[in-house]
């Protein structure tokens, strides 16, 4: 007798993608608006040290922090990683470094592309300086990059080398160009200043939903749902994960629940979503379906939004072609009794 096969496990490409918008305090916007004009600012901290990018507070100390300098677009590789494979939307299309740049007159490093030919020809401690972009709007993205540089006038010692010095405290002090300006005090004022910023995060990975969940998504395009039980404390769980997140034991059996389930508790939505067509307000609930231990959400329609409530029956409404209920409606059922539904609010 030959064995039954074994389902294909399913796989598929997903992308999770968002716009997060976020409005900028005076230090942030004068960092970025600066940039738009190819000027690097950066803050100064309580005990002197100047921080690029700038934060608004102090990491150490916690106090507030406004008094803003301009700093040198040159600067010097403090440490590199080699990127041989760019991504999509990363600052360059050809390999190039993800370096860590202390800029002239900074004392913290800012990380962005450095455009080489190959790592052989990056090394800590080099010169770099700031490739701005053609087109300029106020965003870290200004900078395009940073590029090689060799500094005309370094400060030299005796013998030729870059001159390190020593600090007042002893302490060894960084090599710079002899010409680098000190950081000079910037009121932070910009024509048209930038105030706000709109980042889009992507993901792009696949997915595999493993065994549990494949039966789990093929049983919805056959409009049915089915959980798997636990062997231990029989519990029903849907959607189905492999295992029981209670005993931690493996499940195997498929139960077939539902259709129609109780909601459990819900919200009111009245914040429309970008690319969904729902007209506000409207309701996603918390719904154990009949037979299950583990409630599911869904989208509660045919019916005000303001009559949805706890113990209400509901019933799945599948549209052509779905893979998944579109939303649950009523059922018109009296209301399940709170005893019945308590343990899976």
């Amino acid at each position: 007798m030959s064995a039954a096969p074994v389902p294909e496990v399913l796989r598929a490409p997903l992308v999770v993608e968002f716009p997060f918008t976020r409005s900028l305090g005076p230090v942030q916007s004068a960092f970025l608006t600066g940039l738009r004009e190819r000027v690097v600012l950066g803050v100064r901290t309580g005990d002197g040290r100047v921080m690029v990018p700038p934060v608004e507070y102090d990491p150490v100390t916690a106090e507030e922090l406004r008094e803003l300098v301009e700093v040198a677009p040159t600067g010097t590789v403090t440490t590199w990683a080699w990127n041989d494979h760019p991504r999509p939307q990363q600052p360059l299309d050809t390999p190039f470094a993800w370096a860590l740049v202390r800029l002239d007159g900074a004392d913290t490093a800012l990380l962005h592309a450095l455009d080489a030919p190959g790592p052989d020809a990056v090394t800590t401690g080099m010169r770099v300086r700031v490739r701005w972009a053609e087109e300029r709007t106020g965003a870290i993205t200004d900078i395009a990059c940073f590029e090689p540089y060799e500094d005309q006038g370094e400060d030299q010692g005796e013998d030729g080398g870059r001159r390190a010095g020593r600090g007042e405290d002893g302490g060894r002090r960084r090599p710079v160009a002899a010409s680098a300006p000190a950081p000079a005090p910037h009121d932070g004022a910009f024509t048209d200043p930038v105030t706000g910023i709109v980042a889009r995060a992507r993901l792009d990975y696949t997915y595999s939903p493993g065994r549990a969940q494949t039966a789990y998504l093929d049983a919805l395009a056959e409009h049915r749902t089915v959980g798997e039980r636990c062997p231990s404390c029989h519990k029903v769980y849907v959607p189905p994960r492999g295992a029981c997140p209670t005993c931690g034991v493996a499940t195997t059996e498929q139960v077939e629940v539902g259709p129609a389930g109780t909601v459990t508790t819900f919200c009111i939505v009245n914040i429309k979503a970008k690319n969904l067509d729902i007209e506000v307000p409207y309701v996603y609930a918390h719904i154990a379906l009949d037979g299950a231990d583990l409630a599911l959400h869904g989208r509660i329609g045919g019916i005000p939004y303001d009559q949805v409530r706890m113990g209400l029956r509901v019933e799945p409404v599948w549209t052509e072609g779905g893979r998944h209920p579109d939303h649950y409606r009523p059922t018109g059922e009296p209301d399940a009794p709170y005893d019945t539904y308590k343990e899976l609010l």
